[in-house]
């Protein structure tokens, strides 16, 4: 059993209506640097906290480098897709239809489950047309169909590829315990909402694993080397397909134009790798409230001094959010803490 830490994790967001504080998120974050040393943090770090979906980033590493990912002709495109949390749009479920159709497989071969579009005119105009949201606009539809692509191309059991004993999910924790910089057995094993196999470690470490994806020269593997590069390109090259419409993760790397890699997390995670500085962020929210992460995501590039004005303007609208009720009235605000960078 983990040491409960007994001191309470510092506020971070708070919540206005009027000029009172009627609620707040605490939380943690870190970062560190590219020798892997800790040059900020506040609250627990060492918590143990499973990253949800910033680990996609590193899920289908094992797949490109079997070569499976070359072998059917793949491109970033696909790749994007593959390491999305996606809102369901149509160019979403385009790009998983498409590589279930290079695998030959068809959608009910997705175990994510059933989820409505995230946008509610999306939503809507299924509705419409009389048609029912499927496991193609799961926001984790493209790393399920990235799965069953390594499975298709390395001859592995398609029907129970969600199992946390399949060979695909073995590799995934080889290389977790890998980036992370943990011993497999230090990984805790956890299910996430998709139904795939989630590993949970110290907060710590996932700022390390994100500081690796964009520094992995200390492993000296040119392989490995190259499939991180290809994943920071990708997901680069396509933001929108990583998130969407109106989302952090795609307007943060699109705004920056990849000088900012970020990537969510259900249950308030949130990691960044900042690429020119070879640095590595994690961030925990507390109660798991989805929102808060990128307020502070917002006030740590602040205060690091990584975003130009331009950038932090066009990025506003995510750092300090406006409370509207279902009259159309705004009746109050929400907005990160002012952090004091120590250098």
């Amino acid at each position: 059993m983990t040491k409960k830490n007994t001191i309470p994790n510092p506020v971070l967001v708070n919540n206005f209506r009027a000029d009172v504080v009627e609620s707040f998120h605490r939380g943690s974050f870190c970062v560190v640097d590219q020798k892997s040393q800790l040059i900020w943090s506040m609250g627990d770090i060492g918590q143990i906290a499973f990253p949800r979906s910033a680990l996609k980033y590193f899920q289908h590493i094992p797949f490109i480098l079997s070569g499976g990912f070359d072998a059917f002709g793949f491109t970033e495109k696909d790749l994007a897709i593959m390491c999305a949390s996606h809102n369901g749009e149509p160019m979403h479920v385009d790009a998983v239809t498409k590589i279930l159709s290079t695998i030959s497989l068809n959608p009910e071969t997705l175990q994510c489950g059933v989820q409505q579009p995230a946008i509610k005119s999306d939503y809507s105009a299924l509705i419409r047309n009389n048609q029912s949201p499927s496991v193609l606009h799961n926001n984790c539809s493209g790393k399920h169909a990235g799965f069953l692509a390594h499975c298709m191309h390395n001859k592995l059991d398609i029907v129970d590829y969600l199992s946390p004993k399949h060979t695909l999910h073995l590799e995934i924790k080889k290389i977790t315990a890998l980036f992370y910089e943990l011993e497999e057995k230090d990984l805790r094993v956890g299910i996430d909402g998709c139904s795939a196999p989630i590993f949970g470690m110290p907060l710590l470490n996932q700022a390390l694993a994100y500081k690796n994806l964009i520094s992995p020269m200390v492993w000296k593997d040119k392989a490995l080397e190259s499939v991180c590069n290809r994943i920071v390109k990708s997901v680069i090259q396509y933001p929108e397909l990583v998130a969407g419409t109106k989302r952090y993760c795609s307007d943060v790397m699109r705004i920056t134009k990849g000088k900012v890699i970020g990537k969510t997390g259900a249950d308030g995670i949130y990691c960044l790798a900042i690429p020119h500085k070879k640095w590595g962020i994690a961030i925990k929210i507390d109660d798991g409230k989805m929102g808060p992460q990128y307020q502070v995501a917002h006030e740590i590039l602040l205060r690091l001094g990584l975003l130009s004005k331009k950038e932090e303007n066009a990025l506003m609208h995510h750092w300090q959010l406006e409370n509207i009720n279902f009259a159309g009235n705004s009746v109050g605000f929400s907005k990160a803490v002012k952090l004091n960078c120590p250098f």
